[in-house]
């Protein structure tokens, strides 16, 4: 039978589409559940800790005490950039975040002794360097494009809260600093998003680890992938208090545009990732004396019920934004911060990609024109 007569299905944007088989992140959208290499994310949220939830996705298991106290330690060390990428900052300074990150990620591969070397052992190394060095890139290119010296690292802080300190320059509070832990959880894997398939698809060509990050960071940078907790606080601003969130619902659906923060590709119930940031914010915003920002949310979510039922719920980053916004953080930051939590996920999708490594190379149905004569230049 020809190409022509076969009935071929066509799944738009792979929806649906199984490509591999993952041990690292269950995702049941239905129910609403969401696991790491078996262990429910609302186990993870309340009682881990980035560093933990770190190790566990790129190891397999929880760690011991000394294990954990050791990773830690590489962690730490690891927190420095080669003086070349600094000056790649400077040069790009006036570049969206996300542009700077993805561009000083593949200066990072320059100066990494392990670039050329694909090996588990290795990729393992460069991972814990490369968590290390995002939130570094994020923050020192903060303020050298406001004509500030970066802050260096204090190695006594732990992985969320140093970020934070060298984000603004103060310690945080415990609360703030576990919101941001927290948060970091939340965003660390989340199976084969679209950064993640991009990251899959260029190790599947043997591209080193910084190649495939790169990729990621660019597939992140889409408004459509990253933009939602920026998009949401752009949102929150806009109905300005809790009384006006009904009347902006029933405007946003008459006119068939979309209200930020709710739906998600593979939930068809509430993210369950959103009431661990939901209870933050609200403590956050009180503590803040800005409770009118945790009133608007709950003010849209109560004014979104009717479309539960359709599969349209709150998700993750409808929280999200305004943690970082209550913490000074200005709104261009906030996909780099998704960036800065979701790099172990990334790494390990790139380390389980090359362990049994295939070229991914999905194909197109031709729809154009049939089959016809080449006409010379001078007769057209």
């Amino acid at each position: 039978m020809t190409k022509a007569l076969e009935k071929i299905d066509i799944h738009r944007g792979l929806k649906g589409v199984y490509f591999d088989r993952s041990e690292v992140c269950y995702i049941d959208g239905r129910a609403g559940e969401l696991r790491y290499r078996g262990y429910s994310i609302h186990d993870l949220a309340q009682k881990s800790t980035f560093e933990e939830t770190c190790y566990l996705l790129l190891h397999g298991e929880l760690p011991t005490v000394l294990q954990l106290a050791v990773f830690d330690a590489q962690l730490k060390i690891a927190r420095t950039l080669p003086g070349p990428v600094y000056e790649v900052i400077k040069a790009v300074r006036s570049a969206h975040p996300m542009d700077v990150l993805r561009t000083a990620v593949s200066a990072l591969a320059a100066f990494d002794p392990d670039v050329g070397d694909n090996s588990r052992e290795a990729n393992l190394r460069k991972s814990i360097r490369l968590t290390a060095q995002v939130p570094m890139i994020v923050a020192a290119h903060h303020h050298i494009r406001n004509n500030r010296s970066p802050i260096p690292q204090d190695r006594a802080l732990g992985h969320a809260t140093n970020f934070l300190y060298m984000l603004t320059g103060k310690a945080p509070s415990a609360d703030t600093a576990r919101l941001m832990d927290t948060d970091m959880i939340l965003h660390a894997e989340h199976g084969a998003n679209a950064s993640t398939f991009a990251a899959r698809v260029v190790a599947g060509t043997e591209a080193n680890l910084h190649a495939a990050i790169t990729a990621a960071i660019a597939a992140l940078s889409g408004p459509a992938h990253g933009g939602a907790a920026e998009n949401v606080m752009h949102m929150a601003k806009e109905v300005g208090s809790p009384e006006k969130a009904a009347a902006y619902v029933k405007a946003k659906r008459a006119n068939k545009e979309p209200v930020m923060g709710f739906g998600h590709r593979v939930y068809r119930a509430e993210d369950p990732r959103a009431r661990h940031m939901r209870a933050g914010v609200e403590k956050l915003s009180r503590e803040m004396g800005q409770p009118q920002w945790y009133q608007i949310l709950e003010a849209l979510v109560k004014a979104m019920e009717p479309y539960a039922r359709h599969g349209v719920n709150v998700n993750v980053d409808f929280y999200a934004g305004v943690v970082y916004y209550l913490n000074g953080i200005p709104a261009d930051l906030f996909v780099p911060i998704f960036a800065v939590g979701r790099m172990p996920g990334w790494a390990v999708s790139v380390m389980e990609q090359l362990e049994n490594n295939i070229l991914i190379r999905p194909l197109t149905l031709y729809n154009g024109p049939a089959a016809r004569d080449y006409v010379a230049l001078e007769k057209r």
